[in-house]
């Protein structure tokens, strides 16, 4: 027991090493690529052309980025280690990039939230589904349904919800976060917790309203691969013979599929750990759609400005949290599975 808890400790640190060198990489990768980009950050941020080259000199200098390249490089790595992410190079200049990932980190991680759940629960019931009726037309039409769902062009699918149920029904809101009229103040960003711990119930309707479409958008788009995964997953342990020994026995169906499920999720937990990294990562399209105010339209605004800073720190943020997403599933993943060695 002890050297497995050595070994369990062992591996939890090496894995947990293996997110510097990725942070790293990613943050040469973007701080190079942007400045190869056309265009000038400063004249971005200004607006115009005809600037005196003495006042462009200035804010370049303000800016820091009159230095050689391998200085910005290195200046912004050594505070990037001491937590700081610069500050912003758009209007209003020289406000900590930090103060907007706190700003905006939330409601990403809110929708994200949303969105991944509604995707494992439809994913799985649909997969479960094909699996027990393999060979019928239930099973087709799960199938056809996860190559659907994973083929959605998320703007088109998010308008399309937004023009039937926004804009001819009228049931729900088609962007931002909540009813502006409404008495709301936020504790941690996360809204529906935050309307659940004021006790604010009209604000907590208004934020689930507004939280539906985006919801189901990203949801749907991302259930077609847990639909497929469990699918052909819980067909192969079906055909098992520790499955054919229970039902031999005698042993109830529901828990058939209950012991079935369990032995056809361990891979579906990798799959949901990289969903998720890919769901708080790449809610860009699905922001964008709703105007959401999240890390998704941030780093859109900021790269028509040319922010280097904020492109940076936001991507940091992210490379962060898919690596302690990839941490956590890894360790889930070691627990579940006898098989893996530490």
């Amino acid at each position: 027991m002890i050297n497995l808890a050595r070994g369990l400790g062992r591996y939890i640190v090496i894995r947990a090493l293996m997110i510097i060198p990725m942070i790293l990489i990613l943050y040469t990768i973007v701080f190079f690529f942007l400045r190869v980009l056309p265009g000038n950050p400063i004249l971005a941020v200004v607006g115009t052309k005809n600037i005196p080259p003495e006042q462009l000199a200035h804010l370049e200098h303000l800016a820091g980025l009159d230095k050689p390249l391998y200085v910005q490089y290195y200046d912004y790595l050594i505070k990037m280690i001491h937590g700081n992410l610069g500050v912003t190079l758009a209007s209003p200049m020289g406000k900590s990039v930090s103060s907007y990932i706190k700003l905006r980190l939330p409601a990403t991680i809110e929708l994200t939230i949303f969105a991944f759940t509604l995707s494992v629960l439809v994913g799985l019931a649909t997969g479960v589904l094909g699996a027990v009726k393999k060979g019928t037309k239930t099973d087709t039409g799960m199938r056809v349904y996860s190559i659907i769902a994973y083929t959605l062009f998320i703007p088109w699918f998010g308008m399309m919800l937004q023009y039937i149920f926004g804009v001819e029904l009228h049931w729900l809101p088609t962007s931002g976060r909540i009813n502006p009229g409404i008495n709301f103040h936020s504790i941690t960003g996360l809204y529906v917790l935050d309307s659940i711990i004021q006790g604010n119930w009209a604000a907590l309707h208004s934020v689930l309203a507004h939280l539906v479409l985006p919801t189901i958008t990203l949801g749907i788009v991302l259930s077609g691969a847990y639909t497929r995964l469990v699918r052909n997953n819980m067909v192969d342990v079906l055909s098992q013979d520790f499955i054919r020994a229970y039902r031999a026995r005698g042993v109830p169906d529901r828990r058939v599929l209950w012991y079935a499920l369990k032995n056809a999720f361990i891979p579906v937990v990798t799959l949901m750990g990289l969903q998720f990294a890919l769901l708080l990562g790449g809610a860009v399209l699905t922001e964008t759609t709703f105007n959401w105010p999240g890390m998704g339209t941030f780093i859109m605004d900021r790269i028509n400005y040319r922010d280097y800073n904020s492109i940076q720190g936001a991507v940091i943020v992210f490379a962060l949290f898919v690596g302690l997403i990839s941490l956590i599933v890894d360790i889930i993943y070691a627990l579940l599975d006898p098989r893996v060695e530490y």
